[in-house]
């Protein structure tokens, strides 16, 4: 895995291989790029498990929190149209509103989110 830099304190993460499979995952990436001195990151659908999008799981629920604890701002780039469930479809739509999590479908969408 890497961290790369992007202007205004933006962290992109990059591996080949899941990055978040579980909730202490989650809580080890926030703290790292936090600790770097990034308040916000990008991460692709592709580096988190499927589950996080099971929202029975709590795993989204929980590492998010982690996000709002320290006041870190993320975009995670993917295709969600997959993921069919009323819940999840409605976590998105309310996540992007609210603009601190924010699910879009390119790195530069994920910048322009992130920049506001």
């Amino acid at each position: 895995m890497e961290i790369l830099p992007i202007d205004n304190g933006i962290a992109e993460i990059i591996a080949d291989e899941f990055v978040i499979t579980n909730i202490e995952d989650g809580v080890e990436l926030v703290g790292n790029v936090y600790y770097q001195g990034f308040d916000k990151m990008i991460i692709y659908e592709q580096n988190i498990t499927p589950k996080f999008f099971d929202l029975s799981t709590k795993i989204a629920g929980e590492i998010l929190q982690k996000f709002s604890n320290y006041r870190m701002s993320l975009a995670i780039v993917g295709n969600f149209a997959p993921y069919q469930s009323k819940s999840i479809k409605d976590f998105i739509f309310e996540s992007n509103k609210l603009g601190q999590i924010n699910f879009v479908n390119s790195k530069i969408e994920a910048i322009k989110a992130l920049s506001k």
